[in-house]
């Protein structure tokens, strides 16, 4: 019998499990640097480091910038390993790589996780086609929609569609500067056919104190990340005008409403559990009580509506970009096109008080409407 070689030989041959293993490493990437993609990167990158199946290295994408004292953005990150714009005093993880080059952040990437504002991504995927790997999977943590003539376009569909890959989504109660510090918080990924890969999208964002669970409901759950940004607006119109918990109660309990029979309307595979999870009813609590756009929303009533939203959002918001009022618009836009403003009448005054159309204390008045909110019921069963 032949002598058996020594360990060195077996790791140098080329069916080697060495070899085959580190074939099979899952490469992850970040497309986006804000407040939340950054939280992304945090979780990601302490998951990695201990996930055998996983490479250490999480690159993550920055559109570059100049800092007041002149520094690069990247720069700063790598050697602060902090994104020091977006999420001052939050350690990233050493495993971040900051990277300005968007086609060299992806390009040895299998798992793509895009965070970036949404009405960024149709020019962010035209300049990716053709730049990634074949067979890399997706995953959408952004909360929007583009709207076309043909109707309105899921961001996660949007990323299959152009880069001919497939797309969960991560949505949740997730307001990034709470998890930064790692404060407990869920999250929901929703997947259209192939659970383990939803599995492995849960396991690489899982920790102790970021719980995420896994539904087959890829449209539901973006369309509850989406659209609790509009009812969000409602709730800061209702703060900023003094009106009470009673009143912002039920703004959030008929927009959740109105949320459900939206998403049905347009997808009859929606399911109504799906508003339960954490990416549902949870994620329009914590939106519509701390959220970015419950503030400036707040602030726009506080003002009676005079201070444009861009104004308000430039001011307060250091850089981070709004997602409510370019949704309402589009929202506005599909309700349009199809007829059905009369049956979506909280979605239709936000967007109608965002423009000035309206004031901000029209938010109160649409309630009245009581036939309306019986056909959205009724519109809701139909679909």
């Amino acid at each position: 019998m032949a002598p058996v070689p020594p360990p060195e030989t077996h790791q140098h041959t080329t069916n080697s499990p060495t070899n085959i293993h580190s074939r099979t490493m899952s490469k992850v990437t970040v497309v986006g640097s804000g407040n939340w993609g950054s939280v992304a990167a945090k979780l990601i990158a302490s998951n990695t480091l201990h996930l055998p199946s996983f490479h250490d290295e999480v690159r993550m994408w920055v559109f570059e910038e100049t800092l007041p004292s002149g520094e690069k953005l990247t720069d700063a990150i790598n050697q602060s390993n902090e994104n020091v714009k977006y999420l001052p005093g939050i350690k990233l993880g050493k495993n971040v790589v900051a990277d300005p080059d968007i086609v060299n952040a992806v390009k040895d990437a299998t798992m793509l996780v895009f965070v970036t504002p949404h009405q960024f991504m149709e020019g962010i995927c035209r300049r990716l086609v053709g730049k990634i790997k074949e067979g890399v999977e997706a995953i959408s943590l952004i909360k929007g929609m583009e709207v076309k003539m043909e109707g309105p376009c899921m961001i996660s569909s949007l990323i299959s569609e152009q880069l001919g890959v497939n797309c969960c989504v991560l949505m949740g109660a997730n307001i990034a500067n709470e998890i930064a510090v790692e404060k407990f918080s869920e999250a929901t990924v929703g997947y259209k056919a192939d659970k383990a890969i939803a599995e492995k999208w849960v396991q690489l964002f899982s920790t102790p104190y970021f719980m995420v669970a896994a539904v087959q409901d890829v449209e539901g759950v973006e369309l509850c990340g989406t659209l609790k940004n509009v009812v969000a607006l409602a709730a800061g119109f209702v703060d900023g005008l003094d009106m009470g918990n009673n009143t912002k109660a039920a703004i959030m309990r008929i927009g959740l409403r109105e949320m459900r029979a939206f998403s049905k309307l347009l997808f009859s595979s929606v399911k109504d559990n799906t508003f339960f999870e954490s990416c549902g009813v949870a994620d329009l609590i914590t939106t519509c009580l701390g959220g970015r756009n419950r503030k400036v929303a707040e602030a726009f009533a506080k003002n009676g509506g005079k201070r444009s939203f861009d104004d308000l959002e430039a001011e307060m918001l250091q850089g981070q970009k709004l997602q409510g009022v370019s949704t309402a618009k589009e929202v506005y836009e599909v309700l349009s096109y199809r007829g059905w403003l009369e049956l979506f009448p909280l979605f239709a005054t936000v967007h109608e008080i965002c423009i000035g159309r309206l004031p901000p204390s029209a938010i109160v008045e649409y309630t009245g409407h009581k036939p309306n909110l019986a056909l959205v019921e009724c519109s809701a069963q139909l679909y």
